[in-house]
């Protein structure tokens, strides 16, 4: 046996000592008083126990033997996982403030830095949605064949793919490591890059032709904003933040909605029974000429129970998007320091079967009364809950509603294959959960 070998095996003995060490170390710094949770390894954490296709059950399945309130370790950092109708309203809305803060996961951080036959509707869906968005924030709709809009299409729909897959987990997890190796997640970077020229195109172009009596959109506004503070050392209205809110409402007014869309469509294809009430009520209210009004849905209580119950059954962002606590904060008996990382798992309340009758099936019964009328439940989260809920939560009804209605009202959609072989479980789980993808026919009524 040479030298080399014994010395070697010393070197690696010390290194995980150092590695073990260090992890517990940081466990002691970080976590104050945090709850109780599974126990965690150097280095991985507790991702051995976490399912990365569905991460989300996995944590609530979690819940079941260390409570509502538990600590995971992503790695090498912990995290306060939330679950449960209870436990979640009462750190979001009790204690609203004290979580209010966006957790920056490493991802995040380094982004801030033919008629009549079956067909795709996904970039159909895309684009209307991305159309009004794009409206808002920057006063432009773009036609459908337009190079630049496919091409910023296309830039979406990559990075919708990837956000709906495992590799985002990893680079959060692992920043440092994943940074250097090849996958989907690099070509997102790029991607969001190019988006971010797009915008700061856009926000040049509108700042030479801007007029501060008639304001266009949203960006005119937030470039009026920052002339009316430019002295104001401490104001948010400074470009950085113009370019990053615009490419935030861009991202998320485009994709969560067009994506619930194109679930909802298979849904109704699966189950033909609930189109067809749809229908009926759509005849019943509007008919088959008029234009459909927002002031409709109150008169449309089994279309706004199956929109209601689209979400809550596809539960398109089971982790919701990351806290932060904004200070020490004590919660059920545990200290949460500030700068904490907490994850309140919505999956845990739109599935909870002690508040849904069936919460594994589409059930639009959820969301109706015993005389057929509307229900809400104050355990619909889709939107999640507090003072970090959705900021686009009247945008995205109202776009749900009237969408899904004026489509209804003239066609038909019916699958290429047999609607009893349509999967409507999720395709792949990420920080968004994707559906599966399906033709139909849009018959015309």
């Amino acid at each position: 046996m040479s030298f080399g070998e014994p010395l070697t095996t010393l070197l690696v003995v010390l290194l995980s000592v150092l590695l073990l060490a260090r992890f517990f170390l940081n466990n002691q710094r970080q976590t104050g008083r945090l709850p109780p949770g599974p126990p965690a390894l150097p280095i991985i954490g507790n991702l051995f126990q976490l399912d990365f296709k569905a991460p989300h059950k996995s944590l609530i399945k979690l819940s079941e033997q260390y409570g509502p309130v538990f600590t995971f370790w992503f790695s090498s950092f912990p995290a306060v996982v939330v679950c449960g109708a209870e436990a979640i309203r009462e750190a979001l809305i009790g204690h609203g403030h004290d979580f209010s803060g966006r957790y920056l996961l490493p991802f995040l951080e380094r982004v801030s830095d033919g008629y009549g036959q079956p067909f795709n509707p996904n970039f159909l869906l895309r684009g209307a949605t991305s159309n009004i968005i794009c409206s808002i924030t920057f006063g432009k709709r773009f036609d459908y064949e337009d190079k630049q809009f496919l091409w910023l299409m296309e830039l979406v729909a990559e990075s919708a793919r990837t956000f709906s897959s495992p590799w985002i987990q990893l680079y959060n997890n692992f920043p440092r490591i994943m940074g250097f190796l090849p996958g989907p997640h690099q070509k997102i970077f790029q991607n969001i890059e190019n988006l971010k020229c797009f915008l700061a195109k856009t926000i040049q172009s509108h700042k030479e032709t801007v007029q501060k009596d008639s304001p266009r959109d949203y960006i005119d506004c937030f470039l009026m904003k920052m002339d009316e503070d430019k002295d104001d050392l401490n104001s948010e209205f400074f470009q950085e933040n113009l370019l990053l809110t615009t490419l935030n409402l861009f991202l998320a007014g485009t994709e969560t909605t067009s994506t619930t869309l194109r679930w909802a469509l298979q849904i109704l294809a699966k189950y033909p029974e609930v189109q067809e009430k749809i229908h009926n009520e759509i005849d019943d209210v509007i008919g088959s000429h008029r234009r459909l009004a927002i002031e409709d849905r109150a008169k449309m209580p089994y279309t706004d129970a199956v929109i209601h119950e689209v979400q809550r059954y596809i539960d398109i962002a089971p982790l919701s998007v990351p806290r932060m606590t904004t200070s020490d904060v004590n919660f059920r008996g545990y200290l949460i320091p500030k700068g904490m990382f907490v994850i309140p798992v919505l999956s845990s309340v739109l599935k909870d079967n002690s508040h849904w009758e069936s919460p594994e099936s589409f059930n639009a019964n959820h969301f109706l009364d015993e005389n057929g009328c509307f229900k809400k439940s104050e355990n619909f989260v889709a939107f999640s809950a507090g003072k970090r809920m959705c900021l686009g939560e009247s945008l995205a009804r109202m776009e749900l509603f009237l969408f899904l209605t004026s489509l209804l009202q003239s066609f038909v959609f019916k699958p290429v294959i047999d609607h009893k072989d349509i999967d409507i479980s999720p395709a792949s789980t990420g920080i968004l959960v994707a559906p599966h993808v399906y033709e139909f026919y849009a018959v015309p009524r």
